[in-house]
């Protein structure tokens, strides 16, 4: 996915864009990077690759480098970036959280305008500098700013930092989230609310969808007021924040806890305790420990002083190997036990095939997996929230193939709970899983936990649904005015 943090102040910014930026660091695995301005010095900018070292160690040392009153730094699952850009609209950085399904078609449209392509990386156009060719196109940030809303299938959060302050501009259906904190002598925004305590930051709100603000060390000024689709990303409080992070306000851990309370209190399993598969799973499980009345413990733990957060080498079999080193179960614990484990979500199906299985090495009698989410039925074309390249390498997609001889067949059926054809997939999958028994979360329960209207919410991942990739919108989604 990727996470970014920017901040502007009266005083020098360094330290705050330092941790901001490492507080998202859980959201990407690929690279990292900073840029400050400064009136004298200019723009200052420093990539460097996550995929064999964490954010703090790779920046910490060169830090003295930077100067300035303002900042962006970007956690990123794709490409290179900030992107520092020459134009018409001035000297800029800008850094993205961005799934650009149609990046070559733009590209290709950009390249014949005589525009041309200059961040390469592994001979691949740099998603970041698209953008900002994007942006370039219009008269001012926000004409671009709203073309790069209009031109991508996708989705596209940004954060551009001027000579005149930080313009943040969310994605036209809000899928990916903006905060904005104030404290005493500036502003900051961030993927991630978690970023804001430890650094005294106060949360002021969420940039609506499609919402341009501009941050300023005294204020904050709304260049483009919110759209009114939105569509946020439900893997949000699944799977991608941090529990100490709030999306529309709403905090990750309780959205876990209450829909783990839910699942338990209408499971009818009989069991000796729960545990989560960390970390995601343990709000859940605290939950489900509630609902059901069986007591909490820590069957499966992760290692954290050399795995302190998620880690996605590039290769399917290396991803399944540190998937496994990084969790270690506790025999004295699952030893002649019935245990149900609690996890986010059930992807290709490997990793939780391999703990069911470790689980019964350590002496568990029964393993009863209960799942927060629905299941996944289609990959999502807007967030990268996994490495699949297609819908096949859902677990869910191959037994509906197996069964059906075509994976496209009665999706509508296999999608809606309770329904034959349901009970057979999810019946299948605990078979190939080794898993004694399986059920996942209730869609309805999940938009109930969340605590916002379904329309508000993107579940296209479970049921199809959301607005049309395209980013067409409805036809009372109008760009307002631009304000100054």
């Amino acid at each position: 996915m990727g996470g970014f943090f920017g901040t502007i102040k009266t005083k020098d910014c360094v330290e705050d864009l330092f941790y901001g930026t490492d507080y998202n660091s859980h959201l990407g695995t690929r690279r990292a990077g900073l840029v400050t301005f400064d009136p004298e010095a200019g723009f200052n900018r420093s990539i460097h690759s996550l995929e064999r070292n964490y954010f703090r160690s790779r920046f910490e040392d060169e830090l003295i480098k930077f100067h300035g009153c303002q900042g962006l730094g970007v956690i990123s699952d794709t490409d290179p970036q900030p992107i520092i850009v020459n134009s018409h609209l001035g000297r800029y950085a800008v850094v993205t959280v961005a799934k650009i399904n149609n990046l070559r078609e733009i590209a290709d449209e950009l390249l014949a305008a005589r525009m041309h392509f200059s961040e390469q990386s592994a001979n691949n156009i740099n998603p970041t500098e698209l953008v900002s060719l994007l942006i370039n196109m219009g008269n001012t940030f926000v004409e671009g700013i709203n073309l790069v809303y209009q031109k991508i299938k996708g989705s596209c959060s940004l954060l551009v930092l001027t000579e005149d302050g930080i313009i943040c501009a969310r994605d036209r259906y809000g899928r990916t989230p903006i905060v904005i904190g104030k404290k005493e002598d500036g502003y900051a925004a961030s993927s991630e609310t978690t970023a804001f305590p430890n650094l005294d930051y106060e949360i002021v709100r969420d940039v609506g969808p499609g919402e341009i603000v501009r941050l300023r060390a005294d204020g904050m000024e709304v260049l483009q007021e919110p759209f009114r689709c939105q569509q946020t990303c439900a893997f949000l409080w699944v799977y991608y924040g941090f529990p100490t992070s709030d999306y529309e306000g709403i905090n990750t851990e309780d959205v876990r806890e209450k829909n783990g309370r839910m699942m338990g209190e209408e499971d009818d399993v009989e069991a000796d305790l729960v545990c989560g598969i960390p970390d995601s799973g343990v709000g859940m499980a605290l939950g489900y420990a509630e609902g059901h009345q069986i007591p909490y413990k820590r069957g499966v733990l992760k290692y954290t002083p050399t795995w302190p957060r998620s880690f996605t080498p590039g290769s399917q079999v290396r991803r399944d190997l540190v998937a496994k080193m990084k969790l270690i179960p506790n025999r004295a614990i699952l030893k002649d036990q019935r245990i149900v484990i609690c996890d986010d979500s059930i992807v290709r199906g490997t990793q939780l095939r391999d703990n069911i299985k470790t689980f019964f090495d350590y002496g568990a009698r029964e393993v009863h997996a209960r799942i927060s989410c629905p299941p996944l039925v289609y990959g999502c074309p807007f967030i990268g929230f996994t490495n699949s390249k297609n819908d096949l390498e859902l677990i869910t997609r191959r037994v509906i193939r197996d069964i059906e001889g075509d994976d496209h067949k009665n999706l509508d059926r296999y999608m809606t709970y309770g329904t034959p054809e349901y009970e057979r997939m999810v019946s299948e999958i605990a078979r190939r899983l080794g898993i004694t028994s399986l059920k996942f979360a209730k869609l309805e329960a999940l938009v109930k936990s969340i605590g916002l209207p379904k329309c508000r919410i993107c579940t296209h991942c479970f049921d199809g649904s959301g607005y049309d990739q395209m980013g067409e919108a409805p036809q009372d989604d109008v760009v307002k005015e631009e304000t100054k």
